[in-house]
């Protein structure tokens, strides 16, 4: 049975933005709402200039008997200044200093509310590269990790400290943490990452990026190939870091533990992005 045209676009707009990077092709919406290819590409380009004028993302269009259109998720850069000025409002409380000037992060990376903020940021950042999955090393990063693959349509591996059995067969490695100096392990599941893919790399904080670099070292291991890294806070540091190229969030400029202030910045977010969407004309 035919459905009414309003119907058809509130079902296509959500089925697109649950299938993120998905080709879809014309026949299967055709065929879905009993509607003639002609109709459905009018409600597409509806569609097309709704994302873009309100700044969720847009509509890609592939030509050709196997083509169709893909959600591509996007952010204006008015709307990611005001998620990223909410997330700087969040992490520099006060009241989440502990001893030794560590910040308390856990019901950040809990809420989420606040992880679909730092999800989209970074699915905006990435959206045309090529990713084939979502990296993360336990246990902080992992809600971040889902945030991302949310909005990028992609599954998430994750990086232990230690072998579990019930991960089967396994790949570890030793590396250097950038910060203390230390030999440290990581272990990867041989079944979790197929040989060749292309990483996204998401982490909640970077210091000299050890971490990082070590997941990037590990990723050697299974020819894979790192398509970014992103990063929630990074933090002030005087020596040369261990990786080259990230995206962050936040940039944490200072503990002052005597004087209970914290301090966070932007990081280099909107110097790494852009933000096609500004371009768009808007109706």
């Amino acid at each position: 049975m035919k459905v009414k045209r309003s119907e058809r676009l509130i079902d296509m707009t959500h089925y697109l933005m649950e299938h993120p990077r998905e080709l879809v092709s014309l026949t299967f919406f055709a065929d879905r709402f009993q509607s003639a290819k002609s109709s459905i590409s009018e409600d597409l380009v509806i569609v097309k200039d709704t994302f873009e004028l309100r700044g969720v993302g847009t509509l890609q269009t592939v030509p050709g008997a196997a083509g169709g259109v893909r959600y591509i998720p996007g952010i204006k850069r008015e709307h990611a200044k005001e998620l990223i000025d909410s997330l700087r409002t969040h992490v520099s409380h006060s009241n989440r200093l502990l001893p030794g000037g560590y910040l308390y992060m856990t019901d950040i990376l809990g809420d989420i509310h606040l992880m679909n903020h730092v999800g989209k940021l970074f699915a905006a950042a990435f959206a045309d590269q090529k990713i084939d999955v979502i990296m993360t090393v336990a246990t902080k990063g992992i809600g971040i990790a889902h945030a991302v693959a949310r909005y990028l349509g992609v599954p998430v591996v994750v990086v232990r400290r230690d072998s579990k059995v019930t991960e089967g067969s396994t790949v570890s490695i030793n590396y250097v943490s950038g910060s203390s100096k230390r030999i440290q392990t990581m272990v990867l599941s041989k079944r979790s990452l197929a040989q060749g893919s292309r990483v996204l790399i998401v982490d909640d904080f970077m210091r000299a990026g050890g971490t990082a670099a070590g997941m990037k070292n590990l990723l050697e291991e299974f020819s894979a190939t790192v398509a970014g890294v992103g990063i929630f806070i990074e933090s002030e540091y005087g020596e040369e870091r261990l990786i080259d190229n990230w995206i962050s969030l936040l940039n944490l400029t200072g503990v002052d533990e005597k004087g209970k202030t914290i301090g966070i910045e932007t990081g280099n977010y909107f110097d790494q992005v852009p933000s096609f969407l500004d371009e768009k004309k808007e109706r």
